[in-house]
């Protein structure tokens, strides 16, 4: 590509080594979550959300769990004025959920901002002015000391007004663009802010340390938030907050190092929305904590009824590939990943294992209210008999003998591939049925008994075209006895018959299932599958079903029988 030359790397390295958040192996306590869905999500949609479906929206990030949650810019926006005075004049924010606001370094936004609060039980009050060297050079035009002024002056106004106004708030301070600022004049800034706000154990406030943009590989602003995290004046009553946005494609990985390097907060969107390429996508943190078994308190139990909330207020689409939520990222078409998946499934249930170590899933999609069935295995053309049978076994109760599942699975890998579509559970399951079970054509089965002494001797009464006639046999067996009557009648032969048989339902009006697998001279297995409420009776339609498909395979000439309907 041309014109690399003109991009330099614009974050900056700590100024001494931070490097100990290496040493730890996993996260392993959820940080405080605080949502900003309703701000900085809702300023970056096409069509920004009504009060209506903010207020819903703010009941969903509730129910999720979230304790903080980011409301607006009050004094900027009317719309966010009246969303804010909405949730508190109509009681709708719980005792134990703190609303968060958004201000500028401007005493009459700070003013107007406290106003809007009026009545809020609790409140976090964010303070940001943007400290980087591009924001320093290029908009703002102005020296680090008038840059730190421009905080100081904020940070002394925000105690001002919350000492005039009734409510419990705490301080937020962001110095924006952070990632773009030289670290120790970071550090001087947020220090400058805390000698100001002189918080206590009783009183703890924030400094929330952006990545507004993100500019470095996330090991680097693992290492400035590490820096950060041990140079911070009163640091013991300091929250260390993380608000990672995803330029790079790496929000969640900067979120995660940043924890480990001492982030206790973080501040994000359900499934990532914002400016640009979008905020930290929560749902994908607090479910990769899951994964490692921290509880991440936050409840994504019915994640499938909140993606459908989140995609109908905000007008956005969640990727058929997003971790966790897509629609997609459960979904094995591989046939040997499904054949990997359906066999942990198996191996789990006859361990009896609590332990979710299953092929090719990372946790369990009926966690966070997905379907094995309709949500994992997926058949399509590239699709192969494991899955294929796992769905007929868990959906319908059908136990196919393995040599069949692999036959059928070609079958049905054949009619995907024609019609270039995928295959839902029913429709496989109306393949199964029409070309496999109770096969009446070319040859029907009637009735059939047994007489005779010794050995077991049968008249079975089959019907061709409408015609009816009667057939005798002998064998080992009373299915054997069957099977010489029809190899007689058409001349046929076949070796190695595999035979099935399992209880399809429970109960009274349980069913029995068979099949059957008939081995031709040239080696070609024909299989037919009965299902009738009694045992015998579904292993010959079975047999028939089997020796239908063999005699039509191989092109074997059927008679019209003779008609014995008054016998």
């Amino acid at each position: 590509m041309k014109n690399v030359e003109k991009y330099s790397r614009g974050y900056f390295m700590p100024p001494a080594k931070s490097m100990k958040w290496t040493e730890k192996e996993y996260i392993t306590e959820a940080p405080t979550w605080c949502s900003v869905d309703l701000r900085d999500g809702n300023q970056a949609l096409v069509i920004p959300m009504s009060l209506e479906e903010k207020l819903e929206f703010f009941q969903v990030l509730v129910e999720v769990g979230f304790k903080e949650i980011e409301v607006g810019f009050p004094a900027a926006s009317e719309t966010e004025y009246v969303f804010l005075r909405t949730l508190i004049e109509q009681n709708l924010i719980p005792d134990d959920v703190t609303i968060q606001v958004l201000t500028q370094s401007r005493e009459h936004i700070i003013k107007k901002t406290f106003e809007s609060l009026k009545g809020a039980k609790n409140a976090v009050v964010h303070l940001y002015n943007s400290t980087s060297v591009a924001q320093r050079e290029q908009v703002f035009k102005k020296s680090k000391e008038e840059i730190i002024d421009i905080a100081v002056t904020g940070a002394k106004l925000l105690k001002k007004y919350a000492a005039e106004t009734e409510g419990n708030f705490k301080f937020q301070y962001s110095p924006e663009s952070f990632t773009g600022t030289e670290i120790d004049f970071a550090l001087d800034i947020c220090n400058e802010v805390l000698n100001v706000w002189q918080p206590t154990a009783d009183n703890k406030v924030i400094i929330n340390l952006p990545a507004t943009v993100s500019m470095s590989m996330p090991h680097v602003y693992a290492s400035q938030i590490e820096y950060m995290s041990d140079h911070l004046n009163y640091r013991e009553n300091v929250i260390v907050s993380l608000h990672p946005h995803n330029d790079r494609g790496s929000g969640v990985a900067d979120a995660e190092l940043g924890m480990l390097a001492g982030g206790q907060r973080i501040e994000g969107t359900l499934f990532g929305n914002g400016e640009r390429t979008g905020n930290v996508d929560i749902v994908t943190l607090a479910l990769n904590m899951f994964s490692h078994g921290v509880d991440p308190k936050l409840n994504f139990e019915n994640l499938p009824e909140i993606v459908s909330v989140y995609e109908r207020v905000t007008r956005m689409k969640v990727n058929e590939r997003q971790p966790y939520a897509g629609k997609l990222v459960f979904a094995a078409f591989s046939g040997s990943h499904q054949d990997a998946i359906a066999k942990g499934m198996k191996w789990r249930e006859e361990k009896n294992t609590k332990d979710w170590t299953v092929p090719y899933l990372l946790i369990d999609p009926k966690d966070i209210g997905r379907e094995y069935e309709a949500d994992v295995i997926r058949i399509n053309s590239q699709s192969g008999k494991g899955g294929i049978g796992y769905l007929l076994e868990q959906q319908y109760g059908l136990d196919l003998p393995a040599q069949m599942r692999e036959s059928f699975g070609y079958v049905v890998k054949d009619v995907s591939d024609r019609l270039h579509k995928e295959l839902l559970p029913e429709e496989i399951y109306n393949i199964f049925m029409e070309d496999y079970v109770n096969i009446k054509e070319p040859v029907e089965f009637i009735n059939y008994k047994f007489t005779g002494d010794e050995g077991y001797q049968t008249i079975v009464k089959i019907g061709i075209n409408g015609n009816v006639q009667e057939l005798t046999g002998a064998g080992n067996g009373r299915l054997d006895a069957i099977s010489s009557a029809l190899q007689d009648k058409f001349g046929i032969s076949y070796k190695d018959l595999v035979y099935k048989e399992h209880a399809l339902e429970t109960g009274s009006a349980s069913k029995a299932v068979s099949y059957i697998g008939l081995t031709a001279q040239d080696g070609t297995v024909h299989w037919g599958c009965g299902i009738d409420v009694d045992i015998m009776t579904s292993s010959v339609k079975a047999l028939f079903s089997a020796v239908n498909k063999m005699v039509v395979s191989e092109g074997i000439p059927v008679e019209e029988g003779v008609s014995v309907t008054n016998k």
